[in-house]
């Protein structure tokens, strides 16, 4: 069908702001490179398209902060943000373990102390370009469509809709054929008797309960593309977070295709509640608590940067030269793309995690200049993405592209042009944790 168009007007748009660094999403990325940005100094605007900032980790409704990254602004979240409290089972609250009510707060309480200025319920939506330079964005809320000048544009959209759209070249998915992994809806059950309940924690944690397999019951009983059986315990009584929804085959850049995610999604959850209560033990009693506002869309678009990571870069812990992220650490976690569970070439138990760098240029978008990635969106392969799309490192990167863009905005360079020893000196600075002698590639 020929698709119908319409002309728009021009029209005059109120300027609202002229700051130094603008940075675009407020999940772990946005958060982590608006923070660093403005304790460098530079004037940041954070403009977010929810009601809250954490994006996955907060209106994901994410159940932990996975892998076993270290160091710099990751720590200082986790040591603001953990609720130190007992679980029902005994022992300490795993520190990693995500309330994301504490995790908003805190959240927003760093931005407010860096002095950021935030705009929630605000979409980015259009760039403002001077040739090849990125010199604003246009956004658009409640309040009418604005428009905001910058310095330096950060995009941690995850999408990188504000590149895709100044031109910034990209591969979607997949190389060979643009698949994604699926998406997911995140809920929480309650009445869970920790006592005697089981957490198989990967796709990989095949657990013995009294009427079978755990994960193959999943598959057996779940409806299709749900399967597997993934349950987290938190620091609430009788609360556990499930990642147990499931839809193949959407492309999360179009609009049409969230929204089929979402129903198809939440059209499981009863079923896997039934579930739950028949199949695994101590939920039997169990109860939907809450679920996520917000669909978790694992991947996207993948930009061409000045430099890309690859998967061999990752498993060989290769330590670039020209780093911006140190002590990255996660699995190869590639989500089935025909169904439940782990696809064939994922890794999470079977992948011995060993500490890898990020090098500057994966930051550093092809073709627009002004412009920075940060979050799951940076320069990298499918596979590659597969383990630095993890939360810990998405604030690592989000943290390197802030520093940046400040030390840019403060001698008015192009992010190409900036010297990488002074990004890494302000980094080391900061918290980020030294890297051993390199090994250049």
């Amino acid at each position: 069908m020929e698709q119908l168009m319409f002309l728009e007007e021009a029209r005059e748009i109120p300027v609202i702001g002229n700051v130094d660094v603008l940075v675009l999403g407020g999940g772990p990325a946005g958060v982590g490179a608006a923070v660093a940005a403005a304790r460098e100094g530079a004037a940041v605007m954070l403009i977010e398209q929810t009601g809250d900032v954490g994006g996955v980790a907060t209106s994901g409704m994410m159940s932990h902060w996975t892998g076993g990254s270290r160091g710099g602004l990751y720590e200082e979240i986790l040591d603001r943000s953990c609720d130190v409290r007992e679980t029902d089972g005994g022992g300490p609250a795993n520190r990693q373990t995500i309330h994301t009510e504490r995790l908003k707060t805190a959240l927003l309480d760093m931005l407010s102390e860096a002095r950021v200025s935030l705009l929630l319920y605000t979409f980015a939506c259009e760039p403002i370009l001077e040739g090849s330079a990125l010199k604003g964005v246009i956004i658009e809320n409640k309040s009418g469509r604005q428009a905001v000048f910058s310095k330096i544009v950060i995009d941690a959209t995850g999408d990188g809709d504000l590149a895709a759209r100044a031109g910034v070249p990209f591969v979607i998915g997949r190389e060979e054929d643009g698949v994604m992994q699926p998406a997911t809806i995140m809920f929480k059950v309650g009445g869970v008797d920790y006592d005697r309940a089981v957490f198989p924690k990967k796709f990989e944690d095949y657990i013995q309960v009294p009427k079978g397999e755990i994960q193959a019951l999943g598959h057996k009983h779940l409806p299709f593309p749900a399967g597997h059986v993934l349950l987290y315990p938190t620091t609430l009584p009788g609360v556990v977070t499930c990642n147990m929804t499931n839809c193949i085959g959407i492309d999360g850049t179009q609009a049409e295709d969230l929204v089929k995610a979402t129903v198809v999604c939440r059209k499981q959850l009863d079923s896997i509640i039934r579930f739950l209560r028949h199949y695994v033990p101590g939920y039997e009693n169990c109860f939907l608590l809450a679920s996520a506002p917000f669909l978790g869309i694992r991947e996207t678009r993948h930009f061409k940067g000045v430099k890309t990571i690859t998967e061999e870069d990752i498993r060989e812990a290769r330590i670039f030269e020209d780093w911006a992220v140190t002590y990255a650490s996660f699995n190869f976690d590639v989500h089935n793309t025909t169904g439940a569970g782990l696809d064939k070439t994922g890794e999470q138990a079977a992948f011995r995690a060993t500490f890898y760098t990020i090098p500057y240029g994966c930051l550093i978008p092809q073709g627009i200049d002004r412009l920075l990635l940060a979050g799951r969106n940076i320069s990298g392969t499918h596979m590659a993405h597969s383990n630095y799309r993890a939360m810990p490192i998405c604030v690592h990167t989000g943290q390197a592209a802030g520093t940046a863009a400040a030390l840019c905005a403060q001698k008015n360079l192009s992010p190409r042009s900036l010297d990488v020893n002074l990004l890494q000196k302000r980094l080391l600075a900061n918290g980020v944790l030294p890297v051993s002698e390199p090994s250049c590639p």
